[in-house]
C-alpha cells in the first residue's frame, strides 16, 4: 500500500492562493491595460526627473571640464583641473568641516529638542493647537526674512547687544556675526530655531500612528508616563525619527540661504560659517568662473549622493524593507 501523508486541511488551497498572489504581483503577469496605465502615469514624472535633475547634473559635469565665463560656447578645456583644485583647496577643506559640524550639530540639537516638545505637545493640554502653531511659525517664515531679522539682531549695534547693556551685561556684548568664536554656534542656534518646528510636526504625526491600545495596556500594568514614552512611544517612533534624520542631513549639506543672507559672500569664510554651497557661489558665479562653480556643484552632488545612499543602506534599510514586505519590526 502506498503511504499517504496527511496534510492540514486547507493547505493546498492556501498554497494555490499564495501562488496566484505572487503571479498577480509579478510584472510579467501584468495585462497590456495595466502596462499602458503604468506607463501613462509614470511618463510625466520620468520626463520631469530627467529634465530638471539628471540633465542639469550632466551639463554641470560637462561645464566643469572648462574654464568658462558663463556665456557662449565653452572652448577653454581644462580637463580635471577644476576638480583637482577643489580637492586640494584648503578653503574647500574648511567648508567641508563646517558642513560636517552643521550636520552633526543639527542632529544633536534639533532632534532631542524637537522630540521633547513633541512628547509634551502630544499630551492633552489647554492651548495645545496654539502652541503647535507658534512652534511651526519659524519654519514657515522664509529664509530671507529670517536671515535679515537675525542679521539685524546680532550685528554690533543690534538688539542683542543693546539688551545685554540694559541688563548690565555689556561685557558680554560682541560682534556675534563676524567673531569666529561665536559665529558657528550662532548658526546652529538659528538653524535649531528655524527648523525644529518641522521636526516637531513630523514627530507628532508619527505619534498619531501609535496604537492607543498599547499605551492603555501599559497604564493598566502600572507603567508611569515616562516609562510609556521610553518603552513604547520612542521605539515605535524610530522610523519617523530616522526619516527626519535623513532630511536633516541632506538639508545641512546643501545649506546656503541663511548663511549667505546673514554673513554675506565674504564674511562667511572669515567667520567660519561658509558651506559648500556658499563656496560654490563665491568661487564660481561671483568670481566669473562658472566652469569651476559647476565642478563644485558636481562635487557637492556626489558627496550628498554618497551620504544619502549610505544612510539608506545602513539606517533606512529595515524601514524600507518592512514597507515592501509588510514586516517592519
Amino acid at each position: 500500500m502506498t503511504a499517504v501523508t496527511a496534510q492540514p486541511a486547507g493547505a493546498p488551497v492556501a498554497g494555490r492562493t499564495e501562488k496566484r498572489a505572487r503571479r498577480r504581483r509579478s510584472p510579467s503577469s501584468l495585462s497590456w491595460r495595466d502596462r499602458v496605465e503604468i506607463t501613462a502615469l509614470s511618463t510625466p514624472a520620468v520626463i520631469l526627473f530627467l529634465t530638471f535633475v539628471i540633465f542639469p547634473v550632466i551639463m554641470a559635469a560637462y561645464y566643469g571640464f572648462f574654464k568658462w565665463k558663463g556665456f557662449g560656447i565653452p572652448t577653454n578645456f581644462v580637463g580635471f583641473d577644476n576638480y583637482k583644485t577643489i580637492l586640494t583647496d584648503p578653503e574647500f577643506h574648511n567648508v567641508l568641516r563646517h558642513n560636517a559640524i552643521v550636520v552633526v550639530g543639527s542632529l544633536a540639537l534639533q532632534g532631542p529638542f524637537a522630540l521633547g516638545l513633541a512628547l509634551l505637545l502630544n499630551k492633552k493640554m489647554r492651548g495645545q493647537s496654539v502652541i503647535r502653531v507658534l512652534i511651526f511659525i519659524p519654519y514657515v517664515i522664509s529664509e530671507v526674512i529670517a536671515g535679515t531679522a537675525w542679521g539685524l539682531i546680532l550685528q554690533t549695534d543690534g538688539a542683542m547687544n543693546a539688551l545685554l547693556r540694559k541688563l548690565g551685561l555689556g561685557a558680554l556684548a560682541t560682534d556675534w556675526i563676524s567673531n569666529p568664536k561665536t559665529a558657528l554656534t550662532i548658526l546652529l542656534f538659528i538653524l535649531t530655531w528655524k527648523y525644529a518646528g518641522f521636526a516637531v510636526i513630523i514627530f507628532l504625526a508619527g505619534m498619531q500612528g501609535i496604537p492607543e491600545e498599547l499605551t492603555e495596556a501599559a497604564k493598566v500594568d502600572g507603567a508611569s508616563y515616562w516609562q510609556i514614552q521610553r518603552k513604547i512611544t520612542i521605539p515605535l517612533l524610530g522610523p519617523t525619527m530616522r526619516m527626519w534624520g535623513f532630511l536633516s542631513i541632506i538639508g545641512s549639506l546643501q545649506l546656503f540661504d541663511l548663511v549667505y543672507i546673514i554673513w554675506g559672500q565674504y564674511i562667511s569664510s572669515t567667520a567660519g560659517t561658509s558651506t559648500m554651497a556658499t563656496y560654490m557661489v563665491v568661487n564660481g558665479r561671483m568670481s566669473g568662473n562658472y566652469g569651476y562653480g559647476n565642478a563644485v556643484a558636481v562635487v557637492l552632488f556626489l558627496i550628498s549622493l554618497v551620504i544619502a545612499l549610505t544612510y539608506q543602506r545602513f539606517v533606512l534599510r529595515r524601514d524600507t524593507e518592512g514597507a515592501l514586505t509588510g514586516n517592519n519590526r
